[in-house]
């Protein structure tokens, strides 16, 4: 039993964007205040972003309570009811929001995040830290650490899903004066925030997972290559690798073995084909970061040609679990191909976005509905990206898919790092295919033709379609591009770029249709498609939206209708916005 009350606020990036620095600093200015004997503490992000900043109560005998949404303003409620009056404040807590959001989720790679304060290596420890690689070094061989790995059936989750004890194996068997570990946090899919979160929240973990993984393979040296747009993330990393020299858990003869160990950081400057591993080698090496042609892998000739494992952030953090708890309780969770858990990230039109964590094997239909709460205002759900601009769209006749790696694929999207963006009847999937096009189009590094042009020629036939100037044979077209492209490219980010295309071509074709035949885009979203007017019998003439139109497109008199100049209109949806009793029409 804890001596006394403890208050954690979650301080990663959702938290403090949402206005969480200030919250702390109200609920400490309250126990200054009232001189009151209560541990405040920072945490990272319990997964709830949705409704942040959270603050989580702990009494002295151990009980806990949830509260979101708590502004500065809020925040003396906590104190002066909760912790002074003894009575929960029950507007602002989410004991049953909470139980929702978790009923079906595993936390293994997030079993720290919104837990510890991830400033604290004393938090971690507390919570069995580094103790698997004391397990490791002073218990297992190398090669029983690769095969505790390889039982627990661990695939990469960088993307891919290739088996990380396999990947480890191979880099073990090739002899060298000098081995690396590269930890891939270049996280760069829209809407994805997997591996910032659980640096921000966890950063011991991934530290842990690299050592026992250079211990695996015979590396003496990490590197941490992870984007310059990760502030937070790259300072709780740098305390944290500190923490662990000066505690002599990094550096020479850890723990008084002869496994010696040290962790590099590098930043990424924020390109998307960084995250491709020979990409990302030259990158680490000072050079353009551009693929190269494979054979040879990494695990034979990575950085400085020497033999390198590469393992993303997710993947090192589950490892130190795996290790300590052991293969068999990982392996559990899962399906026969695609073991453990995997860690989403829930966004776009979906009423609890934030971080998951799941056990693979789960219907697609209980991440959407159950976890995630479904769709905002009622609104019919149209389907799901995944794995970004890699990936592809899975539409609600799928909605059952359980997600694994081999039944994600069948639908023609990946799982990807982790990135789910969910799309509702608003959602125009030509707009979307339009949007990730442009995405990879403009991170292409250029080196191979296919991905050069293929992409470019791709996104001006979307771009057309959108415009409603294209035609109809330019389908066939674009399709062609498409799966020449995936063929062609050299490296992964081409070979993948055409799958927005390819699944959204596949599924809702009808709305490619429609752009181009009908000129009309049914989800009502591609400007150059649409119609504004005002309905007569409905207008009551307020003016609001005369006043919001930027070119006067509006005319009328107070009182009396008004009307759209179409040729003045440029379809802004200022109008639309304005109006208060539904007049404005869009076609």
């Amino acid at each position: 039993m804890q001596a006394k009350t403890v208050i954690k606020v979650g301080l990663s990036t959702c938290g403090i964007a949402a206005g969480g620095y200030k919250t702390y600093e109200a609920l400490q200015q309250e126990l200054e205040k009232d001189g009151l004997d209560v541990s405040l503490q920072r945490t990272g992000c319990i997964g709830m972003c949705y409704i942040e900043p959270i603050v989580e109560v702990i009494t002295a005998e151990g009980k806990s309570f949830y509260y979101g949404g708590v502004t500065p303003e809020k925040a003396p409620r906590i104190i002066n009811e909760h912790i002074i009056g003894g009575v929960p404040v029950a507007d602002m807590l989410l004991e049953d929001e909470k139980a929702n959001v978790f009923a079906k989720q595993v936390r293994v790679a997030l079993r720290n995040c919104g837990v510890i304060d991830p400033e604290s290596l004393d938090d971690y420890r507390a919570m069995d830290g580094y103790k698997a690689i004391e397990k490791a070094l002073k218990e297992m061989t190398p090669e029983q650490v690769i095969q505790e790995v390889l039982d627990s059936g661990l695939r990469g989750r960088g993307g891919a899903g290739f088996p990380t004890g396999l990947k480890w194996q191979f880099t073990r068997q090739y002899k060298s004066d000098q081995k690396y570990i590269v930890c891939n946090a270049d996280e760069g899919d829209p809407g994805a925030f997997m591996d910032r979160s659980i640096i921000e929240g966890d950063p011991h973990a991934v530290i842990e997972g690299m050592m026992l993984a250079g211990y695996a393979i015979g590396a003496s040296e990490g590197h941490v290559y992870v984007r310059a747009e990760y502030p937070l993330a790259i300072v709780r990393l740098e305390k944290a690798i500190v923490a662990a020299r000066e505690a002599g858990l990094l550096g020479q003869n850890i723990l008084g073995t002869n496994f010696s160990f040290n962790i590099k950081i590098k930043k990424g400057a924020g390109a998307f084909v960084c995250g491709e591993e020979t990409a990302l080698i030259a990158s680490l090496e000072g050079e353009r970061g551009m693929p190269r042609l494979k054979p040879p892998f990494p695990a034979e000739a990575g950085l400085w040609k020497k033999p390198t494992c590469i393992n993303n952030v997710e993947t090192l953090a589950n490892i130190p679990w795996i290790i300590y708890n052991g293969a068999a309780s990982y392996a559990r969770y899962g399906t026969e191909k695609s073991k453990g858990t995997k860690v989403f990230a829930l966004a776009g039109k979906i009423n609890r976005g934030g971080l998951i964590e799941v056990p693979i094997g789960i219907p697609l239909r209980d991440v959407i509905y159950e976890v995630g709460g479904g769709i905002p205002g009622g609104k019919a759900f149209k389907g799901v990206q995944m794995g970004g601009p890699s990936g592809g769209c899975i539409p609600a006749s799928l909605l059952d898919t359980t997600v694994d790696y081999e039944s994600i694929v069948r639908t023609g999207a990946i799982m990807g790092s982790g990135g789910m963006i969910v799309l509702d009847e608003t959602s125009c999937m030509v707009d979307i295919a339009r949007f990730f096009m442009n995405f990879t189009q403009n991170e292409s590094c250029g080196k191979c033709i296919h991905c050069r042009l293929g992409t470019k020629r791709m996104l001006e036939i979307l771009v057309r379609i959108t415009e409603g100037k294209a035609k109809m044979e330019e389908l066939e077209l674009l399709e062609e591009l498409a799966f020449n492209v995936r063929e062609g490219a050299l490296c992964g980010l081409g070979n993948t770029a055409p799958n927005p295309v390819l699944t959204t071509l596949k599924y809702f074709r009808d709305e490619y249709v429609a752009h181009i035949r009908d000129r009309k885009c049914p989800a009502k979203v591609c400007r150059e498609l649409l119609t504004y007017t005002i309905d007569p019998e409905t207008c009551i003439g307020c003016m609001r939206c005369a006043k919001r139109c930027a070119v006067g497109a509006i005319s009328g008199e107070k009182k009396q209708v008004h009307v759209i100049d179409q040729e003045k209109c440029i379809k802004c949806g200022n109008c639309l916005d304005a109006c208060r009793v539904n007049a404005v029409l869009v076609d």
